[in-house]
């Protein structure tokens, strides 16, 4: 038999808890799925500078431990199971956990965030945990006194190179453009940061190595010119893609999901 839920939200970032927050308060008892990753991209953030109320910054998981908290005061019955599949074509929107869990809810607060984007390079399939990552706060402490390659020109890019730098004598920063879209602070860490040296309108062609990463092999897209940079890491850093594909038969979505 389905269970019966008032109020469910998808997701445990900042959107979800600050969801369950509201909800909890005005008294619509709500139930909050965690999905795989709980406390969502922050868990991987290493200083938040930029949130109001924490003038000397916090860390990011200690940041969505505090959500979690306040949501919980509240009475927020938070589970750490995963959403698997949907159904919100009748007036009660049907939902199922990957344990087969049925749950029919009045209202559904989606907050499932957003995953890292790759390159789509045979060889950066093959390599991932091998020395490719999309995280270098999460792997950055296994390259410690090597080289390292960092391809994005964002505020993501300019943070992992920036806490690499700390780890690594030397990184690699690949801008597909001739300017970073980073913000202005983030462009003046990375510019004052000795052993970070970008490498402008340069994408990677190939990641090089058997079982693990021995180089990438790079090209400027405004030359042809290409060459191999020694390194033992390599982190892509190019954006996220919304997790919202079990949602798309229900909703109307723009073309980046």
């Amino acid at each position: 038999m389905a269970e019966a839920i008032k109020c469910l939200i998808i997701g445990s970032g900042p959107a979800g808890y600050t969801a369950a927050v509201y909800a909890a308060r005005a008294n619509l008892d709500p139930v909050l799925y965690t999905g795989k990753e709980p406390g969502g991209q922050l868990m991987i953030t290493t200083d938040v500078e930029n949130y109001p109320g924490y003038p000397e910054g916090i860390m990011g998981p200690q940041m969505m431990e505090d959500f979690k908290k306040q949501a919980e005061r509240f009475g927020t019955d938070i589970r750490y199971e995963l959403i698997e599949k949907v159904d919100f074509t009748g007036p009660v929107h049907k939902i199922w956990t990957e344990t087969g869990h049925e749950i029919h809810a009045n209202a559904v607060i989606i907050a499932t965030g957003a995953s890292a984007k790759w390159l789509g390079l045979e060889s950066e399939k093959r390599l991932t945990n091998q020395g490719v990552s999309a995280c270098a706060v999460c792997d950055g402490f296994f390259f410690r006194g090597k080289e390292v390659a960092v391809v994005g020109g964002g505020d993501t890019a300019a943070e992992e190179a920036t806490y690499l730098s700390k780890l690594c004598p030397k990184v690699h920063l690949l801008v597909r453009r001739d300017e970073l879209r980073a913000s202005k602070i983030m462009q003046e860490r990375v510019f004052k940061t000795p052993n970070i040296e970008v490498h402008w309108n340069t994408q990677a062609d190939e990641i090089l190595g058997e079982s693990e990463v021995t180089g990438v092999r790079v090209v400027n897209n405004q030359t042809g010119e290409k060459k191999v940079l020694d390194v033992k890491g390599f982190f892509v850093a190019i954006g996220h893609q919304p997790n919202t594909n079990i949602f798309q038969d229900y909703l109307t979505m723009d073309a980046s999901g």
